[in-house]
Formats: C-alpha cells, sequence, structure tokens
C-alpha cells in the first residue's frame, strides 16, 4: 500500500508540472463548442469566460426593485443556519440547514437589512429551482447554454438560482456535474483543486443532522438517525488544520473571484470551496457527466485513495 501512496502522491505533482494551470485562465469570448471541448472539457480544467451571456436581460433587471414586483410573493425554499456553514461539517456531524418556506420579498428584506433576523439565509436549494420555484424569472436568462450543450450533445439537468449573504459559506466538496457559473451580481469567490489533488484532501463519514432554530432563536442540532453516515470533507481550506490534516499541505489551491457579468466553467469532480459577495446573485447551469469516460478515471482515483487510506 505504501507504494501505491507513493504513486498517488507522484500521479498529483505530475499533473500540476505537466497541464494544470496555476490560476484559472479567461477567454474573452464564448468559445466555438469543439475547440471548448478540446481546450477545457476534455482535460478536465477550468476557466472564466466573458462576454457569455451579457445579452441577458437578467444582467440590468435583476434589481431588488424589479425581483419584488416580479416575484416578490412567490414561497421559496431558504437554507437558514447559525453561521453561514450549510452541508458541512461540524464537530461528528454532517449539518445541513434548516429548509425554510418564505417569500421572494421576506429574503429580501433580511439581505437589505430592512428586517433583522437571527442565523444565515441563503437561497441555495439546487434541483433546478429556477424553473420548478421562480418560472417568472427564466424569460430574463437562457434555457440552456447553447455552446455548452452543443459541446456536450445534451441540455443542462438542472438550472440553479443563488441569492444569499456575504456569510453563507459552501463548505469544500466536489459535484459530478459539468458546470457553467454564471453571475449576474456581486462576486463569487472560489477554492479550487483539481481531482488529482484528492491523496491529499481529507474525508471522514459523518451522522448527518440538521439545524432547527428553536422558539428564542437559538439553534440546535438535531440527528437524522433513520439517514446513512454521509462521507465529507472535514477540513477547511479557509483556515486548515495541518497538525490534523497535514497531507494537505502538498496540496496546490487555486484561488479566483468570479465578477458580475463572468461565467466560471467549473469541470465536473474538481473540489469547490465558495464565499461571495453579500447579496450575490448567480445563476448556474449543471450538465450530469456521471457515465462520462472522465468520470469513470477519476472515480478509480478515489477508490484507490479510499483503499489505500490514503488521507
Amino acid at each position: 500500500m505504501a507504494s501505491v501512496n507513493e504513486r498517488l502522491t507522484e500521479f498529483s505533482l505530475e499533473a500540476h508540472d505537466l497541464y494544470l494551470n496555476q490560476s484559472v485562465p479567461y477567454l474573452e469570448e464564448p468559445p466555438d463548442p469543439l475547440q471548448f471541448y478540446r481546450d477545457w472539457i476534455g482535460p478536465n480544467k477550468p476557466c472564466i469566460i466573458r462576454n457569455a451571456f451579457s445579452h441577458w436581460p437578467a444582467l440590468s433587471r435583476w434589481t431588488p426593485e424589479y425581483l419584488r414586483e416580479k416575484v416578490g410573493s412567490k414561497v421559496i425554499s431558504v437554507a437558514v443556519t447559525p453561521n453561514g456553514y450549510a452541508d458541512a461539517v461540524n464537530g461528528d456531524r454532517f449539518v445541513m440547514p434548516e429548509e425554510r418556506q418564505m417569500s421572494f420579498s421576506a429574503v429580501l428584506d433580511i439581505i437589505q437589512g430592512k428586517v433583522q433576523q437571527r442565523g444565515v439565509f441563503y437561497v441555495q436549494k439546487q434541483c433546478s429551482n429556477l424553473l420548478e420555484e421562480l418560472p417568472e424569472l427564466t424569460d430574463d436568462v437562457e434555457p440552456h447554454v447553447p455552446w455548452m450543450s452543443t459541446a456536450l450533445g445534451k441540455l443542462p439537468d438542472a438550472v440553479n438560482f443563488w441569492l444569499g449573504e456575504a456569510n453563507a459559506v459552501t463548505s469544500m466538496h466536489k459535484d459530478h456535474y459539468e458546470n457553467l457559473y454564471c453571475v449576474i451580481s456581486g462576486e463569487k469567490h472560489f477554492i479550487l483543486l483539481p481531482p488529482t489533488d484528492r491523496p491529499f484532501i481529507p474525508y471522514g463519514v459523518y451522522q448527518p443532522a440538521v439545524y432547527r432554530q428553536q422558539d428564542d432563536g437559538e439553534f440546535e442540532v438535531v440527528d437524522q438517525s433513520d439517514s446513512e453516515k454521509v462521507p465529507w470533507i472535514p477540513l477547511d481550506p479557509l483556515d486548515p488544520d495541518l497538525e490534523r490534516y497535514p497531507q494537505y499541505r502538498r496540496a496546490q489551491p487555486i484561488h479566483c473571484s468570479v465578477k458580475a457579468g463572468e461565467m466560471l466553467y467549473l469541470p465536473s469532480l474538481w473540489f469547490h470551496h465558495v464565499q461571495q459577495s453579500h447579496g450575490c446573485i448567480a445563476v448556474n447551469f449543471w450538465y450530469d457527466m456521471e457515465y462520462d469516460i472522465k468520470y469513470n478515471y477519476f472515480q478509480l482515483l478515489e477508490t484507490l485513495c479510499e483503499v489505500t487510506g490514503s488521507t
């Protein structure tokens, strides 16, 4: 096993030396589908694309006033946590947010400081929440990204809407989707690590639980005892505990900020941690590529790391 661990480490370091960038490159215009597949999707490398959705009405329309008028009365799903960390390890638990049903205007009241509430609020429900909960806004964006759909030969599996406070943080994780993340207003701050850095990224298995706000405003953690344990990353890349997770010293995280009008291509299986400016609005497109050949390739790497206990 020691020799396998050593080779996994060499593989990761070679990937950085041979083809991975030390920063996220920029493209100044929407790419040709075939060229994008060859240069970015196939090699599994992220990039930021400018002027890719400058024609969307959302860029100029989605002010708080417009959103109140258009969807203010709509009841949507909102994640509420005491500290902004939803779907994250807290002690020996994997804790999910309290999911609360609120009107869109009520969320805007909190974000704009018109109403004071204990907790951190984040519109982050996936499963195509833009289409399912806010269809009134779909005319302001495209239903898919044409050049990406052409490159992959399919339409997106989900189109998601994001709106939240500055304290709302997405903990380090990975997805099996090809992800196009479009910032409409504000900016998002990403910490990215490639799948080949998996040997340096710790995982644990945790009892799932949810936050629940009590009548006095305090939050309690309630176990979901009938649910299976969840594998998750306990490390916080903003303040990594290198004594506990010394292998993370060898990881090579990439930091990038995606501003309003910019689109991040986040390849499948890249680890990512996300922060945002206050009131940031974004839309993302998920293309499910779970059975793509590169997915199977990186799943093999994942299995080797699990078997050898490399973290």
